[in-house]
């Protein structure tokens, strides 16, 4: 992981502002979610991606009951009979 030298405090609410120069850098505009994850003692900030539940394609996804799913696999799931 690399550095950015930048630090930044906690707030009493639990919020950390992300600086403009790295919000722009990895395209995360206002109202962009964000995905947190934990990765051994370190908290990594993800910009949110949908995806597909059932492959990770993140291109043509549509909602189908609640997941997100691509075209490819709702067809594929359509023509599965059981």
């Amino acid at each position: 992981m690399k550095s950015t030298g930048i630090v930044r405090k906690v707030d009493e609410l639990g919020r950390v502002v992300i600086p403009i120069e790295l919000r722009r850098n990895l395209d995360i505009d206002v109202k962009d979610s964000v995905e947190i994850y934990v990765e051994d003692d370190k908290i990594v900030l993800k910009k949110y991606t949908p995806s597909c539940s059932f492959c990770n394609n993140v291109s043509d996804i549509t909602i189908f009951k609640g997941r997100n799913i691509c075209r490819s696999c709702l067809k594929e799931l359509s023509a599965f009979k059981g």
